[in-house]
């Protein structure tokens, strides 16, 4: 990743901690795989207007799912990806959910997202999935 995006990244994350802490605000970080270019404005067609998202690269998406505990962005994740199936008339899009832990510094989050979405492009049949997948395989 670059530097420049990896700065921005880590810019998001610490908003979004600064937040929880100071206004006890709940929400969830995400990875979206997508296999056909997707514009930014294709993708916030998808998402609610609280969301927000940093384009990694030309497949990926980091997602701020804010103002959402995990439960709900799951609901969040699967209307995200009908708009991009019906969007690209195809269901080769992912995304990987992680635990929301203000503990955790940018770095190990899009890690642990990158591993998650890994192992879910791998053997998940529902094409979203959280830390769970990770632990499938011990």
């Amino acid at each position: 990743m670059e530097a420049v995006i990896f700065n921005r990244l880590q810019i998001l994350i610490n908003k979004t901690y600064y937040a929880t802490k100071r206004y006890k605000v709940p929400a969830t970080f995400a990875l979206l795989y997508h296999e056909d270019p997707l514009t930014h404005d294709e993708l916030g067609s998808f998402l609610r207007i609280s969301d927000h998202f940093i384009q990694i690269d030309d497949n990926h998406y980091f997602l701020n799912f804010s103002h959402t505990n995990q439960e709900d962005a799951f609901k969040a994740a699967k209307n995200v990806l009908f708009g991009i199936d019906k969007h690209f008339n195809n269901q080769k899009s992912y995304i990987a959910i992680d635990t929301y832990d203000i503990t955790k510094n940018p770095k190990i989050v899009y890690s642990r997202l990158e591993q998650i979405l890994i192992e879910t492009k791998k053997h998940s049949y529902t094409r979203i999935e959280d830390e769970d997948v990770l632990n499938e395989l011990i």
